[in-house]
């Protein structure tokens, strides 16, 4: 798929010379078509729309009116609609070179070369004007420079980071805490437990890759290693972080398929603190190359060495959108839910049902700077009621980030940014707030 900078700058021209196909099938159209087809072809395809689009409900189906109401439609980004509108047109003339022609560029639009190429062809073959050949030959190579792009390919990242966490052990706030299972007795926290700020250092490294073994098939992987390390007594939370996932792709038009397995491991001062295997199905649906959906399917297993009591099996199922507008801003939202049932008999306090919002977005303030923020919300529900303090646990948790990417120079990237959280709960030792800056410079290869 194209990127939308390429698409807006290296094809515009080509979209638009396409537009000089012949005209004589719109001689008995009506005026307000006539009206509509006159707009678009002098660079007023968004009024021609909007003139066209109250009138589809009642119109679709007759061809003239749907030829020019997907012209407008294409040449205003609309590119779902164009292809509605051109499919009913051929629907009915089956001959029609120019919403054959037109179908294309709109396949094209939204990154389906594949069906884009046969169509093109088809029309150039049916004996076309040679100018309108031409712009045919053009798209087709355009659609080879696409494809050229989907090869098998790699990239890789290092970064380091420096910041202030006011929270390094997302712990509570004080010290005393009132055990219910013993009368109310306060008891003294130990100070490994209680809320400590301290400074820190990150270092991460990740590499990615894609092997494409034919136009529909690839194979993907991706591993990650990420070290957090606190400055004075803060140390004993020092912590890492490694990930690998790797498995199969399949694209299919504007549908692409993956199911990806995926181990992880996370240390705590030294010791390994949690260990995760598990397989995830995605899908992911490109209206065009702006705007997708994506719906995915999770399950892993959760491993605490030490803790066997706390094992989980972790099934998550969730769906987003993300639309990238034609001036680079970015905006996201999504929704999951799901469970993480215990292993162990007996203890359902450490089971829960979870669920969640995200959304975000990013604003381009120039060329080499752009200003992020995402805000998320996850409610987790437990199984059993708490043996210490004798209600059955619910959380709340709030994260915001914000924060600017800084692009000084190719392959660099600056990232400042501001992480809080807010989690209530309705057990003492698991509310805790926690704010977090940080500098991080990541290198990409």
């Amino acid at each position: 798929m194209a990127t939308p900078r390429f698409r807006a700058s290296t094809l515009a021209a080509l979209l638009l010379a396409a537009a000089a196909l012949p005209q004589a099938a719109m001689a008995q159209a009506d005026a307000t078509v006539r009206d509509a087809l006159t707009m678009t072809n002098t660079g007023q395809s968004a009024q021609a729309f909007a003139l066209l689009d109250p009138l589809e409900a009642t119109r679709a189906g007759d061809p003239e009116f749907d030829l020019v109401f997907g012209i407008a439609a294409l040449e205003s980004g609309q590119y779902s609609r164009s292809i509605m509108a051109l499919e009913r047109v051929l629907v009915v003339q089956p001959d029609n070179a120019r919403a054959r022609a037109e179908l294309g560029r709109a396949l094209f639009a939204v990154g389906d070369t594949r069906a884009a190429r046969a169509l093109l062809q088809e029309t150039r073959d049916q004996g076309v004007p040679i100018a309108v050949a031409t712009t045919i030959d053009e798209f087709l190579t355009a659609i080879d420079r696409v494809e050229a792009q989907g090869k098998s390919s790699w990239k890789a990242y290092a970064e380091l980071g420096i910041g202030h966490d006011s929270n390094a052990n997302s712990g509570p706030a004080g010290s005393n805490v009132a055990v219910p299972a013993f009368g109310g007795l306060v008891f003294t926290l130990n100070p490994g437990g209680v809320k400590q700020k301290a400074e820190f250092f990150t270092a991460g490294a990740g590499a990615s890759g894609r092997y494409v073994i034919d136009p529909r098939w690839s194979l993907i992987g991706n591993a990650s290693v990420l070290s957090r390390s606190y400055s004075g007594s803060a140390d004993q939370f020092d912590n890492l972080q490694l990930d690998i996932s790797g498995g199969a792709s399949y694209r299919h038009e504007r549908n692409e398929y993956s199911l990806v397995g995926q181990v992880g491991n996370y240390w705590v001062d030294g010791d390994r603190a949690r260990e995760q295997i598990g397989v995830v199905g995605e899908w992911i649906y490109r209206f065009d190359s702006f705007r997708q959906v994506s719906t995915y399917l999770q399950y892993s297993q959760l491993s605490y060495p030490g803790q066997s009591i706390r094992d989980a099996d972790r099934t998550v199922i969730g769906s987003s959108y993300s639309h990238i507008f034609r001036n680079g801003s970015l905006v996201y939202a999504g929704g999951y839910f799901g469970e993480e049932s215990e292993k162990a008999a007996g203890v359902p306090q450490f089971g829960h049902k979870l669920w969640g919002l995200r959304v975000g977005g990013q604003q381009p303030i120039r060329d080499n700077l752009a200003a992020f923020a995402t805000l998320g919300y996850e409610d987790r529900r437990y199984g059993g009621t708490d043996p210490l303090f004798l209600v059955r646990r619910k959380d709340e948790q709030v994260n915001f980030n914000i924060g600017l990417n800084w692009v000084p120079a190719p392959l660099w990237r600056v990232t400042p940014q501001v992480a809080l959280t807010r989690t209530s709960s309705n057990i003492a030792i698991s509310d805790y707030d926690r704010n977090v800056f940080s500098v991080v410079v990541r290198r990409d290869f």
